[in-house]
């Protein structure tokens, strides 16, 4: 794969806003690094994908910087909503939270292929009440 294929295929992913699994390979792997939870398959991945976005927050993506190389591409930028449902074992508290998120992509044959998932939970905490 080249920088340029990449690059396209992961602007139409971001653009899809979590949508559409066509650039998905049908093997893709997404892992949640601070919990090593597995999502498997292109439907698995959308599934997690609606369950954080519209499940356990009601938030979208602000993207501060992506990396785009041969075969590879990163993301970095903040979940920012209001928390709607359990996470990192904290049920609903309906606060508005801004936490940082950052997701490595491998790609293979202009398809994802693995997706690596950095989320900042400790600031979640903070920002919730969570710790003292």
């Amino acid at each position: 794969m080249s920088v340029e294929s990449t690059k396209q295929v992961m602007l139409k992913y971001f653009g899809s806003t979590h949508g559409d699994t066509s650039m998905m390979a049908d093997d893709v792997v997404f892992t949640i690094m601070d919990t090593g939870e597995e999502h498997l398959g292109p439907e698995g991945i959308l599934q997690m994908l609606r369950d954080f976005y519209h499940g356990k927050f009601e938030a979208d993506v602000e993207t501060t910087n992506t990396i785009f190389a041969d075969g590879q591409a990163v993301v970095e930028g903040y979940v920012a909503g209001k928390h709607t449902g359990i996470f990192a074992g904290v049920p609903a508290t309906g606060k508005d939270v801004r936490m940082p998120i950052c997701v490595v992509y491998d790609l293979e044959k202009d398809k994802i292929k693995k997706g690596r998932v950095y989320v900042a939970s400790g600031v979640f905490l903070q920002q919730v009440g969570a710790l003292g």
